[in-house]
């Protein structure tokens, strides 16, 4: 697709990583990856935008990539502004965001960013329950928010649950568990009549017994 008058493509954020703990004295962070890419995303002067609790003294700037060096298989980060460790423990779980362009396409197997989910309808069944209205990243998950008639449902978006996602006809496959989108029916109680004793008859004395 063309760029009119050399108009720059509508950029949206993408999701890289996680800084997890401090490594060391020297401010270095250790790095939980989004991306099989890490090569492309971190390189020395990327910037990323730091999703953090609004307390966080690093909520509302940047970050920006010095080194990213690997010990023992895991990648550990080295950032500007970032001198020693207890600067480093302030950034532990914080989330890595960087600025993609709209129309840039995933390199990454059954990988998309959020904009190309975001109205997609949601089916279950070959039925529509509802629109995808934004994704949550959490350290655990990511969870689709998926708007249907009865209010917000949230939906664990792993492939045992979200099977498929076909961004060409804008939909989007769900096998959900028992009880995710609607509350399971009460069981009946089948509890059996609890037992009841009939008193001993008493035989009276005969008398001269």
């Amino acid at each position: 697709m063309s760029l009119v008058n050399g108009s720059t493509p509508p950029r949206s954020q993408l999701r890289v990583g996680r800084l997890t703990k401090a490594h060391g004295l020297k401010g270095a962070i250790k790095l939980e990856l989004f991306t099989d890419d890490p090569g492309r995303r971190f390189v020395p002067g990327a910037v990323f935008t730091l999703q953090v609790p609004t307390g966080s003294p690093w909520h509302g700037r940047t970050l920006e990539l010095v080194e990213l060096r690997w010990y023992n298989q895991h990648a550990v980060g080295f950032f500007k502004d970032v001198p020693d460790r207890e600067a480093a423990e302030a950034l532990a779980k914080a989330i890595l965001w960087i600025d993609q362009d709209d129309e840039e396409q995933p390199d990454e197997e059954d990988a998309w960013y959020d904009h190309q989910l975001v109205g997609l309808a949601v089916v279950r069944d070959g039925e529509k329950i509802g629109t995808i209205t934004r994704l949550e990243h959490l350290p655990a998950q990511d969870l689709l928010i998926v708007k249907t008639p009865a209010g917000e449902v949230m939906i664990p978006f792993v492939k045992a649950i979200v099977p498929s996602v076909d961004i060409s006809t804008g939909i989007v496959t769900i096998t959900p568990p028992p009880g995710l989108l609607e509350e399971l029916p009460e069981e009946p109680d089948t509890d059996p009549e609890p037992e009841t004793q009939t008193p001993p008859v008493e035989t009276p004395e005969r008398e001269g017994a």
